[in-house]
């Protein structure tokens, strides 16, 4: 939690002076107090979800990006057969395996 905690404050900072503003006008935009702003900024304090939405909305970015998690890349096998589907699955698996190999 604490590395969340630090990649958001960063990046809430971050996206905020990347597009000008003051924590002042920050919280006018998301009509909360510059005092919610500064604490989400110094990592006194998370915001709520609907918070990080309009931030994700405000700064045009995912809430990923804006809480810090990594993105993970996604493959969409929706329309495959389910063969198809098991036979990626494994070969996703056997990429692990190799990859974990390499590692050790």
């Amino acid at each position: 939690m604490i590395r969340l905690k630090a990649s958001f404050y960063d990046n809430i900072k971050a996206l905020r002076e990347q597009s000008g503003m003051t924590q002042t006008e920050l919280a006018k935009k998301l009509n909360i107090t510059r005092a919610s702003v500064n604490a989400w900024e110094q990592g006194l304090s998370l915001p709520s979800t609907q918070s990080v939405v309009d931030l994700a909305e405000l700064f045009h970015v995912s809430t990923d990006t804006i809480l810090g998690v990594n993105s993970a890349c996604t493959l969409d096998i929706s329309d495959l057969t389910e063969e198809q589907k098991k036979l990626v699955i494994d070969l996703v698996g056997h990429f692990y395996g190799e990859n974990s190999k390499n590692i050790q």
